[in-house]
């Protein structure tokens, strides 16, 4: 399932450089992540690197975006054409 950020989000910015789909973007009150561009890493790490850097682990699972794996592989290729995931 795609990650979304909780109220818990501090604004630090952390987590949007470390998102290799570039899907963490500054809202007017936290950082957001659009869900049709979250993979959750998959096809880059083996961890969710948001959650990885965050201080308050703001980002997790969002109940309303449930992917499988390959559901979420194969959104990472649609991203990411001609790469191959690691």
């Amino acid at each position: 399932m795609a990650f979304k950020i909780s109220d818990e989000c501090i604004s630090c910015g952390a987590c949007e450089a470390e998102c290799p789909n570039e899907a963490i973007s500054e809202g007017d009150l936290q950082y957001m992540i659009d869900p049709d561009k979250c993979t959750e890493c998959v096809g880059f790490f083996d961890t969710q690197q948001c959650y990885e850097v965050c201080p308050v682990e703001a980002p997790g699972p969002d109940p309303d975006r449930e992917e499988t794996h390959e559901e979420l592989l194969a959104k990472f290729r649609t991203l990411n054409p001609g790469k191959e995931p690691a």
